[in-house]
Parts: C-alpha cells; sequence; structure tokens
C-alpha cells in the first residue's frame, strides 16, 4: 500500500466495531494526560464561571457580558493557523510545557487583580484574551500529541474521554464556583485556576526530560503553512467538516455566551443557579460518553451528527420560555448528551483526516475555523438579545442548529463527513 503523501488525506471509514471507553487509558502517556488535564479543566471551569459572571455583574449590558467569550477565542482565530505550524516543528512536550507555564502565570494575574481590588471589565477581558492566546498556541500540539498516543482505531474512543474529561470539569467547576463565588470572591477561583496546571506541567516536564528525537523544522514557515492550507482545502471531505465546524460553533455559542444574562434577567435568580445549569450542560456530556461507543457502532457519524444537531437546537429553542428547574435542568442535560456528540465526532473525524506528519497544521485550520464561529458567534447574539432580548436570541440561534441538521441530512449521501 502506497504512504499517504500531504495532498492524499487518510480515507474515511465508519467505525462498526465497539471500541471500549476505556481503551485509550491503557496507554500510559496518554492515561497521566488525561488525569492532569481533568484537574486543569476543573481549574479552566471554575475561571470561565468566575469570569462571565464577573463581568455580568459589572455591565447590564449583553453585548459587554458576551465579549467574555469573544475574548477566549479571538486569539485562537487570530493564532491557530501560525500555532500549527509551530506544533509541526517543535518539540511539542517542551513547547506545551510553556504554554501552560504562560497561561498559569496568566491566572496568577487575574487573581492578584480581583484580590486587589483593581478588576473591572477591561483588564479582566484583556487578561481572558492573554489567557485564551496561550491555549491558541497549546491547542495544536495537543491536539496532535494526544492523536499519537493512542492507535488509529481508538481515535473516537480518545475524542470522547478527552470530551468526558472537559464535561465532568464543566459540572464540578460551576457547582463550586457557584457555592464559593460569594464566599471567597473571584480572584480565590482566578487562583485555583492557576494551581490546577501543575500536574500538566509535572507530566510535561517528565515528558520533555525524556530527550525524544524532535521533528524537523521546516525549510520555510511560510511554505509550511502554505503546505497545511492546501492540503486541508483540497480535501473535499475535510472542507465539508469546516464548513460544519463554522456553522454549528457559530450558534451553539448562544448557550455559554447568554446563559448569565439569561439566568440574572430572565429567571432573576444568583450564581449558584448560573453555575446549577452550567454543570447540567457537563452533566449530559458526561452521561453520552458511556453511551456514545454503542452508537457509534450502529449510526454512521453524519447520521449521529445530525440527529445531536437537532436535539441541541431543540434545547436552545425551547429553553428560553421555561422558567422552571425542575424542567430546565432535565431539558440542559439532554442538550449536554447531544452536545458531547457533537465536539467528539468532528473533533475525531479532523484528527482522523491526515497523516500524523501534517496533522498539527491540519487541526490548527479547524480550531481556527472553529473560533472564528464561536467568536463572531458571541459578538452576534449578544447584539441580537440587545434588541431583541435573551430569549428570542436563544430562540434564534436553536432555529439555526436545526436549519444546519437539514442541510446535513439532505446531502448526507453524496457528502457524508
Amino acid at each position: 500500500m502506497p504512504k499517504p503523501s500531504f495532498s492524499s488525506p487518510l480515507p474515511a471509514q465508519p467505525l462498526r466495531i465497539r471500541v471500549p471507553l476505556s481503551k485509550p487509558l491503557r496507554h500510559p502517556r496518554y492515561r497521566r494526560l488525561w488525569t492532569a488535564n481533568l484537574v486543569s479543566n476543573l481549574g479552566t471551569w471554575t475561571q470561565t464561571f468566575a469570569s462571565a459572571w464577573l463581568i455580568a455583574s459589572m455591565s447590564k449590558a449583553a453585548a459587554v457580558t458576551t465579549l467574555v467569550q469573544t475574548a477566549s477565542y479571538v486569539p485562537i482565530f487570530l493564532f491557530a493557523l501560525f500555532a500549527g505550524v509551530i506544533a509541526d516543528a517543535v518539540d511539542r512536550p517542551k513547547f506545551l510545557f510553556f504554554c501552560n507555564l504562560y497561561m498559569a502565570l496568566c491566572a496568577c494575574g487575574m487573581a492578584v487583580l480581583v484580590i486587589t481590588g483593581n478588576a473591572s471589565a477591561g483588564p479582566v477581558l484583556a487578561l481572558t484574551f492573554a489567557l485564551a492566546t496561550g491555549s491558541a498556541f497549546m491547542w495544536p500540539a495537543w491536539q496532535a500529541s494526544v492523536s499519537g498516543l493512542v492507535e488509529p482505531d481508538e481515535l473516537e474512543a480518545a475524542a470522547t474521554l478527552n470530551n468526558l474529561s472537559y464535561s465532568v470539569a464543566s459540572i464540578v467547576g460551576p457547582a463550586l464556583g457557584g457555592l464559593l463565588f460569594n464566599w471567597i470572591g473571584a480572584g480565590a477561583l482566578f487562583l485555583i485556576n492557576a494551581l490546577s496546571f501543575i500536574g500538566l506541567l509535572t507530566v510535561y516536564w517528565a515528558w520533555w526530560q525524556e530527550r525524544l528525537p524532535r521533528t524537523e523544522a521546516p525549510h520555510s514557515f511560510i511554505l509550511s503553512m502554505k503546505t497545511g492550507l492546501a492540503t486541508a482545502f483540497g480535501c473535499a471531505r475535510y472542507k465539508r467538516i469546516l464548513l460544519n465546524v463554522c456553522t454549528v460553533f457559530f450558534a451553539s455559542i448562544a448557550f455559554a455566551a447568554l446563559l448569565p444574562l439569561f439566568v440574572r434577567d430572565v429567571l432573576h435568580r444568583d450564581s449558584s443557579t448560573f453555575g446549577t445549569l452550567m454543570g447540567s450542560l457537563g452533566a449530559g456530556a458526561v452521561l453520552a460518553a458511556f453511551c456514545l461507543p454503542s452508537l457509534r457502532a450502529g449510526v454512521d457519524k453524519t447520521r449521529l451528527l445530525t440527529g445531536a444537531l437537532l436535539v441541541y437546537g431543540a434545547m436552545l429553542m425551547l429553553m428560553p420560555f421555561i422558567s422552571s428547574l425542575t424542567m430546565l435542568v432535565p431539558l440542559i442535560v439532554g442538550g449536554g448528551m447531544a452536545w458531547s456528540a457533537i465536539v467528539s465526532t468532528m473533533n475525531a473525524a479532523a484528527q482522523s483526516s491526515f497523516p500524523p506528519s501534517i496533522r498539527a497544521r491540519t487541526l490548527s485550520i479547524y480550531l481556527f475555523v472553529m473560533a472564528g464561529g464561536y467568536a463572531l458567534g458571541s459578538v452576534v447574539w449578544g447584539r441580537v438579545a440587545d434588541h431583541v432580548g435573551v430569549r428570542y436570541a436563544l430562540a434564534a440561534a436553536g432555529a439555526c442548529l436545526l436549519v444546519n441538521a437539514a442541510a446535513l441530512a439532505a446531502g448526507k449521501r453524496a457528502n457524508p463527513i
């Protein structure tokens, strides 16, 4: 069989064999990295909660509150392509160590800002942007590294496990934040995030010290970037994945961007309710992680993604018109299950599209498009909420996802992802 070239994507083959969710954990390095990342995700979600509620308490304007999400994703949009080229050319453990060290220092800076009483919307958003810049450079290297730690048939299980880690943290982090925000304040929550990087730094340091063979640096930075772009956009299947990523994340960010406003202005409740509803989405994603392996064994990727989009879109459309937490929580849990299927399916499809030698560059394009959808969506839905209200902004975002699902279903046979 000929060796795949940069211009020849790996074939898209539906996985019909059920791969146990725990199978990727048999690899020691992946297991250590996954565990440390779970702790780091806990800190990230605690800070995400604190930042969003802190800004919401400072400003009544929806457009200002949603800037937390914009500041979190614009750096990925700006720097992901450069980060992808770098990730394919450097010692990844060393690079990831310094990226995470930088992010820990940014989290410390946010803690100091709040504890010293100098917090306002501008500085908090600026440090959120700085922290996200570290994420922008870290993610392509992380994605490419993780996909190289497991076998090809374990990629979807690994993607689901990674999403499970993120989802478990998204339950505990907001719940912890909701309980502690009014007691110890946002500054202490930011400090928790800074400390949560210790595990990852330890893992990356040990990996770095093994002195593994380094990737050969490209002869030309620009040429390397052009190769990545040409490879990604030369693949019809990958272009379909990117189109879905852009439209899906543009609409879906409405939940995270508008949830603090929904809790404050529609439900008229406090930070603990915000934490509960954030955690409900994560709870659904955790439940989905144990159902997805069986679903994937019998349902192709396109059909699974279409169904998940329908469920998540319906959640966004129904949620604004329900005021009872007894009804809201199970609705959002269902949306969280759909969200896990959406993210892990698209992420695994992107990771498995190209060979390892160019994977970080093509994944950086995936992240670039994802961040563009997130950043634009957070601005747009904030503006829409200021003009027509939070309820109708959420419903409109849900309608966009239903349209996306219909378009995906209509083109399924000819254009599977």
